[in-house]
């Protein structure tokens, strides 16, 4: 079974990604965008069918923000810089 799926694509492809991740058995139980994507109305499709959505987010950023693993580069400030 698949926990997440995790969007790599622009946001103009998200559509297509929900429409098959609905075909799947069992279905996943969050779909997640990367930074800067977003589509609200397939994530209100989603969300109809049960799957948790969260878009304009990073995994691993906010792992690491919560979990205060790197906190000293200036992620839990919210102030990211190269």
């Amino acid at each position: 079974a698949i926990d997440m799926v995790d969007v790599f694509r622009a946001s103009e492809a998200v559509p297509a990604i929900v429409d098959e991740v609905l075909t799947l058995t069992p279905l996943p139980k969050v779909i997640w965008t990367q930074l800067t994507v977003r589509h609200d109305e397939a994530a209100r499709k989603a969300e109809a069918a049960g799957i948790q959505v969260v878009m304009n987010r990073c995994p691993k950023i906010e792992y690491a923000r919560l979990c205060g693993e790197i906190g000293w580069s200036g992620v839990n400030s919210r102030i990211l810089s190269a």
